[in-house]
């Protein structure tokens, strides 16, 4: 363990952020001693930026500054001795990071189009969910800014109904590259163990499942509009679905200690 592992870090988020989820995770499993700052959208940048980056998840420990979740990964895992999250084994260990970026690049992103589609008419439920445990300026701001913050989201993620929809449908051929991945019985998707590759596809997938444990904040599955409920129930009624909600409820509370 380097000398960063014995001072606590921090980690910048966003409330609802399901690759702050990723982050998160990962620290807990690993036992490295962290303290959480949430911030509201917009306002989260005046943290990330003054410490090198742009969006969250950010971890500062020590000196460095870890400003995605993969990197936030890989550095929890070096801090552990390594070997936990990815494979010493140089081909077992380039399966797992493959399979970390594809889920990082296509399924992080269209669950968020996806799921954001459905709630940014929500706002009672958006103004819950962003504003869990920031700072309490922030808190009362976000009533105040929260339709710019809307008009961004919706101009960013070009959400469309034909680009929500298309977001849909990729998650959906991507649930079932890891159903037929997990045809054979395997309980992991490599290396018969609890990867980085499961933690990434677990929690990038939450968004679409709201599994029991899922630590950022949602909305209660009850409280969403009905259409997004029953999409939420076909993907859970899924193998790659159940998988993920297992791996919440068996793997999201343990940990090195």
């Amino acid at each position: 363990m380097n000398n960063d592992g014995a001072h606590p870090a921090v980690l910048i988020t966003m409330p609802h952020s399901h690759y702050s989820e990723k982050a998160r995770w990962a620290l807990d499993r690993l036992s490295l001693p962290y303290q959480e700052q949430p911030h509201i959208p917009l306002l989260h940048r005046l943290a990330t930026k003054r410490n090198g980056g742009s969006s969250v998840p950010l971890l500062v420990h020590g000196r460095a500054r870890f400003i995605d979740s993969t990197d936030i990964l890989m550095h929890a895992d070096r801090v552990g001795g390594g070997d936990l999250l990815y494979p010493r084994d140089t081909s077992l260990r380039q399966e797992v990071e493959a399979l970390e970026t594809r889920f990082d690049e296509e399924l992080g992103p269209h669950a968020r189009r996806w799921v954001y589609a459905q709630l940014l008419a929500e706002r009672s439920l958006l103004r819950q969910a962003m504003s869990r445990d920031v700072p309490p300026l922030e808190a009362a701001l976000l009533p105040v800014i929260l339709p710019t913050i809307v008009r961004i989201i919706r101009k960013a993620l070009r959400i469309t109904p034909e680009s929500t929809a298309r977001s849909l449908e990729r998650v959906g051929s991507l649930f079932k590259e890891v159903d037929d991945r997990l045809e054979d019985g395997r309980q992991f998707l490599v290396d018969g163990r609890f990867t980085a590759a499961d933690l990434t596809f677990a929690a990038l997938a939450a968004p679409v499942l709201f599994p029991t444990g899922y630590r950022a904040a949602y909305p209660a599955l009850d409280d969403v509009p009905v259409a997004m409920r029953n999409e939420v129930l076909r993907l859970r009624d899924t193998t790659a679905g159940r998988f993920a909600l297992r791996l919440y409820l068996q793997e999201r509370n343990r940990s090195r200690s």
